[in-house]
Parts: structure tokens; sequence; C-alpha cells
């Protein structure tokens, strides 16, 4: 559960910064422009998000297995 209102979370984060950015690029243009350019920007922030949680995840539980490995070969 955790990892998934995390997950929720860190897409919501970054889908907001991709919207203000890319409303604010598109504000250079035109109007019409902002409002495409902060639509686009929300959905490559949401996909950065959400790979960037999965990587952070995947590289937490590498850490946790190598410490439990060492452990291991410690007890040993």
């Amino acid at each position: 559960m955790q990892k998934r209102i995390k997950r929720v979370l860190s897409r919501a984060r970054y889908a907001a910064v991709g919207a203000a950015v890319g409303a604010g690029i598109g504000g250079l243009v035109g109007r019409n422009a902002a409002s495409t350019g902060g639509a686009l920007g929300a959905i490559v922030g949401a996909t950065i998000g959400e790979k960037r949680v999965s990587v952070d995840s995947f590289i937490d539980d590498v850490k946790q297995k190598r410490a439990e490995r060492d452990e291991f070969t410690a007890e040993e």
C-alpha cells in the first residue's frame, strides 16, 4: 500500500511540474499553445514520475538483498 501511495504522489508531483513547465513554454507562443503545452507537460511529467519511482524501488530492493547477503556471508 505504501509503494502505491508513493508512486501516486510522485506521479502527481512530476505531472504538476511538467504541466507548469509546458504551459510556461507554450505561453511564450500563445494562449492555445499554453494549454496544449500544459497538457503535454503533465503527461510527460507523470511518465517520468512513474519511471523514477519504479527505478528507486528497484534500487532499494537491490540494496536490501545485498545487505542480507553480506550478513549471511559474515556469519559464515
